[in-house]
């Protein structure tokens, strides 16, 4: 079953304007990149559900510090992204491998990787492998359990609070 996302524009006067509803993450790439192409303000795609923003374009570069997480767990995924997002960071979060691949296919700008804890260590470590072959100078954390190791990553931090995590790459 495919997920629904809603595909907004940022008016100059910084308000989101939701433009159409779409069905499937391919789709809504495809309707947020051809969006992108006729106007340069910011747009995004929203999980219609969570709320959750799954990709953005059309942003500033000097507006924040963007990063990408790949979560396993939705509501721990969601949990992050909204305590970096009120450090002032954008975050795009996606569920898996498969979608993070879908969204990283395009050329985006990302400053920063986390790769969530909630899926076997082999599943966490073909990203992290696939992170580093796609975009080789930009740092990975790795969020992870006691008895897994993901040794490409370029932070491994235990599996606690963002106490431990936050300071070691912001």
């Amino acid at each position: 079953m495919h997920r629904v996302y809603e595909i907004f524009e940022v008016l100059p006067n910084g308000s989101p304007r939701r433009l159409t509803v779409v069905t499937g993450l391919e789709f809504a790439k495809v309707v947020l990149q051809g969006l992108a192409k006729r106007t340069s303000n910011e747009c995004f795609a929203a999980d219609a559900k969570t709320r959750q923003v799954v990709m953005q374009l059309n942003v500033a570069p000097a507006k924040l510090r963007r990063i990408f997480q790949i979560a396993y767990d939705g509501e721990l995924g969601l949990r992050r992204a909204e305590l970096l997002r009120s450090r002032g960071y954008g975050v795009i979060s996606v569920i898996g491998n498969d979608a993070a691949k879908v969204l990283l296919s395009s050329i985006q700008h990302y400053d920063f990787f986390i790769v969530g804890h909630a899926a076997p260590e082999q599943t966490r470590r073909e990203i992290v492998d696939w992170l580093k072959a796609q975009y080789p100078g930009i740092k990975i954390l790795v969020l992870n359990p006691p008895d897994q190791q993901v040794p490409a990553a370029d932070y491994i931090v235990p599996l606690n609070g963002p106490e431990t995590w936050l300071p070691i790459a912001f």
